[in-house]
């Protein structure tokens, strides 16, 4: 490979590793500040227990996802040095905002719900719980508005002298037209991940429960029926999230194939402009997608996907490289064909499973019932996997399906690798980044694990310390 190729693969594999954290922590972080607010609201202990358990998780996601979070903020002075002089003036704005104010107001205010138990009054503890969900949602915003740009430049001017574009229009940057769309879409998925942890593991301690009775430990009623309940707020929000998914999906392909036209015909492999045009649901092809030897296909869904018509005209690969030829001159503008083609429907298909399952749990456990087969409990593990594979192969599809371009239309990607980087030295930091993000991978799923499987945690109060006691009071929070 060359440096690009190496350059490429080393973003896309940390990008795709990062972004297994993000979803977890954008809806986890709500649905606890839902749980601690049902507690406040009921004085529950229920929902304590709940509000800790899932915190927990919570906390542990965070404090991993913020160190693979480190190494994206190099690479674009690594690798792409080029690319960051040229955009970096309409880049920085949103990603400073990110930092200075959505990434403060999470870091600072789980802090405090960290430590703020019984510390401060109630109700301000649950403020911050409340703040940092917020300020994930502002984190996340911020960045998919300089993803955006990236899918259609606006709110810029090319400075010729410098050679780099620069900032006119920050409003235009954050009520761009795709990140209007992208935003809901990437925020549903995520509510998605986080409501299959929630379903995915109460599931398994209701299962472990009903097999082996005998090893329930004092309390146990207790915790069967806060996982029951955490059960049906899973599963309902892995349900909600896939009819949110579903429904900004259609209003993002249409964006879509207005600003990104080769995107979309890459998503269905149309080489020639349809009107009106089919969606596969299956394909049998050639290696490079150019011609199909066996489709299965909805008549004219592509039309209402891309368009809102039934009869509306979808331009094919073909049309849309002579268009392009045109105007920015010789080259091949296609993206690659099977990868497009396969992840959109990929991620189509494991969000569809991720709500069957849910679907499935809540008539499993109807009217106190808790399946006890060992394949149900094969199904409850996949179930958080499915999502979580889903966001990333929805970024995948999104990033392959812009090449050749960095920034559309603008910035070709092989134009924005760093000049003094070479192939030796991209190799051994994708070498050192694969093996670093393999142990946090790891060490994320093991500690998930390992605070997952004992069940809800003691909430009673801790003894008063006897008279004459200068022991240490215990603390608020520990692991």
């Amino acid at each position: 490979m060359d440096v690009l190729d190496l350059a490429r693969w080393q973003f896309g594999i940390t990008t795709v590793v990062h972004f297994f954290f993000v979803p977890f922590t954008i809806s986890m972080a709500f649905l606890v500040a839902i749980m601690q607010s049902v507690w406040m609201r009921t004085k529950s202990e229920r929902w304590l227990r709940l509000t800790k358990f899932f915190g927990k998780l919570l906390l542990i996601n965070l404090a991993v996802g913020v160190v693979t979070g480190l190494v994206q903020e190099f690479q674009f002075g690594m690798n792409w040095s080029d690319f960051s002089r040229f955009v970096g003036d309409v880049f920085g704005a949103p990603l400073a905002m990110e930092a200075l104010l959505a990434f403060y107001l999470e870091s600072v205010f789980v802090g405090v719900w960290i430590f703020g138990w019984g510390r401060i009054p109630p109700k301000i503890h649950l403020a911050t719980i409340w703040v940092t969900a917020f300020g994930t949602l502002l984190s996340a915003y911020f960045i998919l508005a300089a993803n955006s740009f990236m899918q259609h430049p606006v709110g810029y001017e090319i400075n010729e002298e410098a050679g780099r574009a620069e900032l006119t229009d920050i409003w235009a940057v954050l009520t761009n037209k795709v990140l209007l769309v992208t935003f809901p879409h990437t925020i549903f998925a995520a509510f998605m991940v986080g409501g299959g942890v929630v379903a995915a593991v109460a599931m398994w301690h209701l299962i472990r429960g009903a097999r082996n009775p005998e090893d329930a430990e004092p309390g146990a009623p207790s915790d069967r029926g806060a996982f029951r309940t955490a059960l049906r707020i899973g599963a309902v929000t892995v349900l909600v999230g896939g009819i949110g998914v579903a429904v900004s999906g259609d209003f993002q392909g249409k964006v879509m194939t207005e600003v990104q036209p080769m995107k979309m015909a890459a998503a269905e492999a149309l080489y020639e402009t349809q009107q009106p045009a089919p969606f596969s649901l299956f394909t049998i092809g050639t290696l490079d997608g150019s011609e199909a030897i066996y489709s299965i296909e909805v008549p004219q869904l592509l039309s209402f996907l891309g368009t809102g018509s039934f009869d509306g005209k979808v331009e094919g690969i073909n049309d849309l490289q002579a268009q392009y030829e045109e105007e920015f001159g010789p080259g091949d503008y296609s993206p690659n064909i099977p990868v497009t083609y396969w992840t959109f429907r990929m991620m189509i298909t494991m969000g569809g499973l991720a709500g069957l399952i849910a679907l499935w749990q809540l008539w499993a456990t109807r009217r106190g019932r808790v399946p006890t087969s060992p394949w149900a409990l094969r199904v409850t593990a996949v179930l958080p996997l499915l999502p979580l594979a889903g966001n990333a192969l929805g970024w995948i599809f999104t990033e392959m399906g812009r090449q050749p371009w960095l920034v559309f239309g603008l910035m070709p990607t092989a134009s924005g690798i760093s000049p003094s980087t070479t192939a030796r030295t991209v190799f051994i930091s994708l070498a050192a980044f694969t093996v670093l993000y393999a142990g946090l991978t790891w060490l994320w799923v093991h500690l998930l694990v390992k605070h997952a499987r004992p069940g809800l945690p003691d909430v009673a109060p801790p003894p008063p310390p006897a008279e004459g006691d200068d022991a240490d009071k215990p603390l608020s929070f520990a692991y």
